[in-house]
């Protein structure tokens, strides 16, 4: 089968440069949904048309597998597939899907190719409380399809159906290069309309049929913010509910957002207001705080992230403690039971099983080992100006509070640093290392007091 997607319109109503099928649901453009469904289906032809913004989508969602066609003019639906035919397989048939129709589900889309097979003229419909607006499909009194009529172009009677068309039908494709070549524009709108090809597909005495999904939200378009908004609370209740069914706790399904993918082992709980980004994993017994926000990251079984954390590429082992307040950036890996508390922030460094960083603390670029207790306001200097470098600490290293380690420099097993050193050179196993001070006392000393005004 083949598979054209039309994505060619700009999509006046978004107000905006970006042109429509490139909005977002869900973190991803709508087009990268459709295409994502259509590749399930194994097209021997998927053809994306362009038009509207053509280099902008080209680099969205091009793809060894995704082949595309350009329409120049925006001169209807039905011009549209014409331009997409050099590229598809006349011996098989073509489905067409609308990269502003993101929710479609494969097993819709299949129930509509199993119904119209390799020779029959298949329409995908929905039957709604309100048509207005779309396409009714007409039928003769044995309840065959007759046409289908556009809201402009149709009479009060047609006006009262609530059959309406989709827009996606799927076609034998040596007939339908005929049927589009024979359109014509004469209508309200003057487009050539895909529709139009119904009345085509019957003249020649192809049988038309219909499928109609499980819901209607499968079929909805995004024409404005308002719609895109709607599709998008739309499916993250989708994802909200098949989480819950998979035996998540969400404290509100309506307060979660997921926007990748997210993978949760048993007796996970999620508080409000969370954000999933990329690709997160959280393993068994996890719990997750309310407004955290975790980017592509895997988080180990009984781990517990505290109200207000963010990670973004971030790796915490088993039973970790996370914030609240806290951020892990790329790179940052935590052994099991490490402690990285709030205002802590940590960047392409490793902490050890047990190590703690509790409060008010800037890691990166740093191999910390286990049982290393990391004191508040402790911070490793990195960078040069220039260049990054690393900081390596080893096991059952104690550090005081408002400490700067000045990289490259290796602390050895089992040293202690007092509060308020300033860490440059290396430091062997064992050892005590401060920088010495003379603190000053005065007995007559006064304090200023405020003058009055």
């Amino acid at each position: 089968m083949n598979i054209v997607i039309l994505a060619a319109g700009m999509g006046k109503r978004m107000r905006s440069a970006l042109p429509k099928v490139l909005h977002p649901l869900a973190g991803r453009p709508l087009l990268a949904h459709v295409i994502d469904t259509a590749r399930t289906l194994s097209p021997t032809r998927l053809v994306v048309v362009v038009g509207h913004g053509a280099e902008k989508v080209r680099e969205a969602v091009g793809a060894p597998d995704v082949q595309f066609a350009v329409q120049e003019q925006q001169l209807g639906t039905g011009h549209a597939v014409h331009q997409a035919l050099p590229l598809l397989d006349s011996s098989v048939p073509t489905l067409v899907l609308y990269g502003d129709v993101p929710l479609t589900r494969a097993s819709t889309l299949k129930r509509l190719l199993d119904a119209a097979g390799t020779e029959r003229y298949g329409v995908l419909t929905v039957t709604v409380d309100d048509p207005t607006g779309y396409g009714r499909i007409v039928r003769d009194a044995d309840g065959a399809v007759r046409k289908i009529v556009e809201q402009k172009d149709a009479s009060e009677a047609e006006r009262r159906i609530t059959e309406i068309n989709t827009g996606i039908v799927v076609s034998p494709t040596r007939t339908l290069e005929q049927w589009l070549a024979s359109l014509k524009n004469d209508n309200a709108q003057g487009e050539f309309y895909l529709t139009d090809v119904v009345e085509r597909a019957i003249e020649a005495g192809v049988e038309v049929v219909t499928a109609q999904p499980d819901a209607e939200w499968e079929t909805l378009g995004v024409n404005s913010k308002v719609q895109l908004a709607e599709l998008e609370r739309i499916n993250q209740r989708n994802v909200a509910y098949a989480l819950l069914e998979a035996g998540v706790t969400l404290a509100d399904p309506a307060r979660i957002d997921v926007r990748g993918t997210l993978e949760c082992g048993a007796d996970v709980t999620i508080d409000v207001n969370c954000v999933f980004e990329g690709r997160v994993t959280l393993g068994d017994n996890v719990s997750i705080g309310p407004n955290c926000v975790i980017r592509d990251a895997s988080i180990g079984a009984g781990t517990r992230v505290e109200a207000y954390t963010h990670i973004e590429g971030g790796t915490a082992g088993a039973n970790v403690v996370l914030g609240p307040y806290a951020r892990l950036r790329p790179g940052a890996v935590l052994g099991d039971e490490a402690h990285v508390g709030n205002f802590v922030e940590v960047k392409n460094a490793v902490m050890g099983r047990g190590s703690k960083a509790n409060h008010l603390t800037y890691i990166g670029d740093s191999d910390i080992g286990a049982r290393v207790n990391v004191g508040a306001g402790t911070i490793t200097c990195n960078y040069d100006g220039a260049n990054k470098h690393r900081t390596v600490i080893g096991d059952d290293v104690f550090i005081g509070s408002d400490t700067q380690l000045v990289a490259p420099v290796r602390v050895g097993r089992g040293v202690t640093i007092a509060a308020g050193t300033t860490v440059w050179k290396d430091v062997g196993e064992g050892e005590l290392v401060l920088n010495e001070k003379r603190q000053v006392s005065k007995t007559d000393y006064i304090r200023p007091t405020k003058k009055k005004v």
